[in-house]
């Protein structure tokens, strides 16, 4: 079964910043000749999270930070701040509640997402990033 790995970058400005990204890996997609199958979409690194959501103003702009910030507080205490004597111990909490990849299914060239759906980049660390993000998909071609 064929593999296709395709790559890009994004710039972010952290402190829990949501980008929709499903345009861009749908774009990454057609640019491969694999039109069923699975799609894995990776954020690299250790202060990021890929996952989904509805990219509205009040979820990307509030609800999901409020979220976050009572989950993992930006002002808590964290051994990880202790030791590399930095100021993202919550940053990487954060992204490891969320995770760095989500697997969604592919058909027919398409991503099989809901109506209000939509893959995201959350970026907690606390400067602004150049993330780069991998789109592996594996499947059939036709």
């Amino acid at each position: 079964m064929p593999v296709q790995t395709h790559r890009c970058e994004v710039d972010s400005q952290g402190n829990a910043q949501v980008l929709h990204m499903t345009a861009r890996v749908q774009s990454c997609l057609a640019e491969g000749t694999i039109t069923d199958g699975i799609v894995t979409v990776f954020v690299v690194g250790s202060t990021a999270s890929i996952t989904t959501t509805e990219f509205e103003p009040g979820l990307v702009n509030t609800d999901l930070k409020s979220a976050y910030e009572r989950v993992a507080p930006e002002d808590g205490y964290y051994e990880h701040e202790a030791t590399w004597n930095d100021d993202n111990g919550h940053s990487h909490v954060r992204a490891s509640l969320t995770g760095p990849s989500i697997t969604v299914p592919l058909v027919d060239g398409r991503l099989v997402l809901g109506t209000w759906q939509q893959i995201v980049l959350i970026d907690f660390d606390t400067r602004p990033r150049q993330r780069e993000i991998v789109v592996q998909v594996v499947g059939e071609t036709r």
